[in-house]
């Protein structure tokens, strides 16, 4: 028997569902992801994993499931949807691709245009490629992001992503990046050449530690592009559709970029993603110049349409900006309450808990007492609850917060002790 045989785990005998999904996983998944519950059942704020304990998510698939889980309004588009046809080619019309382009443009209110895709990467692929066209007759290729950003996978992406872990063994990385630093305006000037194309930014770097982009540095940042004639591009993929209180995260900045690209919370679960142009792009894509097979496909279109007439019809981004202002103002006695944690932060319902140390610890004591986050930047526990959030839904969590702290406070100070 090989090194490799011995070293491969044995099925149990008679497994659970949770065992084999672990097993079946370890056997036939590249070891990208590292999964720590099998989760089986949603509804609503809720999720249930194969053992039937229950857990309100504060992570809905990192803010996709915008309605929260198995939405009524979606689960029917989807069904009438699939019974009448769930793909066609881009060489025709279907009957529901051009309904939610209008709806979307009309919500964006720039006069532009949309592509849709697939996937937030796709989408911010695409918001590359534009730039790159809109800019290829003057030579004009760069695009500035920023430190600590996240914008997608694909080669493209994570060199626009400011983090070198990210980009790290993908060498040699496509040319045409440049860096500056998040609400540092006159950082960005020191970065802009006759090459630059764009300028493009998330208005919370929600990968990067959950940051809200500074109001006057975003005001300030769309003047320097306008003047420059350099195109100011959002990374809206988890901003996007409702999460920050308005449907698009730039209008609560009172601003108009030239492009933004949407995904997760556009599907509610679906995926789809969506390229927007302004004026400025909305006829650079010729026909030849990009494509997709899945992208604008009905079955996706039509959960989309679902997502977005639940959202006018029940305020949830207004709902979203109120149950995010209660988050965040109970959440500050657990700031003043632990010496770890430091500071809460965020924008409507994409919060972060900062805390002094790495998080993740916290993390798995807050999914063991029966509340899903995520950590990320290392030190931040980040919260996306669905934009159905209840005030009651909030108290419950806070109350699981801050009871996680305790434990975690007293196995801190036995550490210390030890």
């Amino acid at each position: 028997m090989s090194e490799s045989e011995e070293s491969k785990p044995t099925p149990p005998v008679k497994r659970s569902l949770s065992e084999q999904l672990a097993y079946l996983h370890g056997e036939f998944h590249a070891p990208n992801y590292a999964p720590s519950l099998s989760l089986v059942k949603g509804r609503g704020a809720y999720v249930w994993d194969a053992n039937g304990k229950k857990y309100l998510d504060f992570v809905s698939g990192i803010a996709v499931t915008a309605l929260g889980h198995s939405h009524p309004a979606i689960v029917k588009a989807v069904k009438r949807q699939a019974g009448r046809l769930m793909h066609v080619s881009n060489l025709y019309y279907n009957d529901q691709a051009p309904f939610l382009a209008k709806q979307l443009c009309e919500l964006a209110g720039l006069g532009g245009k949309v592509f849709f895709c697939n996937s937030g990467a796709e989408a911010n692929e695409g918001l590359i490629k534009l730039a790159r066209k809109w800019g290829s007759e003057q030579d004009r290729f760069e695009v500035i992001t920023f430190r600590n950003s996240f914008h997608g996978r694909t080669l493209a992406t994570l060199t626009a992503t400011g983090q070198e872990k990210v980009q790290y063994g993908f060498a040699p990385l496509p040319e045409g990046f440049k860096y500056a630093q998040y609400n540092d305006l006159e950082s960005v000037k020191a970065q802009l050449t006759p090459k630059t194309a764009a300028v493009m930014l998330e208005l919370v770097q929600a990968e990067g530690g959950v940051v809200p982009a500074d109001p006057e540095f975003v005001k300030g940042l769309a003047k320097l592009c306008r003047e420059r004639n350099v195109l100011l591009l959002v990374d809206e993929i988890q901003t996007g559709v409702g999460r920050t209180g308005t449907m698009f995260a730039w209008q609560g900045y009172g601003i108009e970029p030239d492009g933004f690209s949407l995904a997760k919370g556009l599907g509610g679960g679906f995926p789809i993603g969506a390229v927007m142009m302004g004026p400025k792009l909305k006829d650079v894509f010729q026909p030849g110049s990009h494509g997709t097979t899945f992208g604008g496909q009905p079955l996706g279109c039509a959960a989309a349409r679902a997502v977005l007439d639940t959202i006018a019809e029940k305020a949830l981004d207004t709902n979203a900006e109120a149950m995010g202002y209660m988050l965040q103002s109970k959440l500050k006695k657990v700031v003043d309450t632990y010496s770890f944690v430091r500071a809460v932060r965020g924008k409507g319902l994409l919060v972060g808990l900062v805390i002094d140390r790495p998080a993740k610890d916290l993390e798995k004591i807050l999914t063991r007492r029966g509340l899903l986050t995520v950590c990320t930047a290392g030190n931040v526990i980040r919260m996306l609850p669905p934009l159905t959030l209840t005030a009651r839904q909030v108290k419950q969590a806070v109350k699981i917060i801050d009871k996680a702290c305790q434990e975690w406070q007293a196995e801190l100070l036995n550490q210390q002790g030890n």
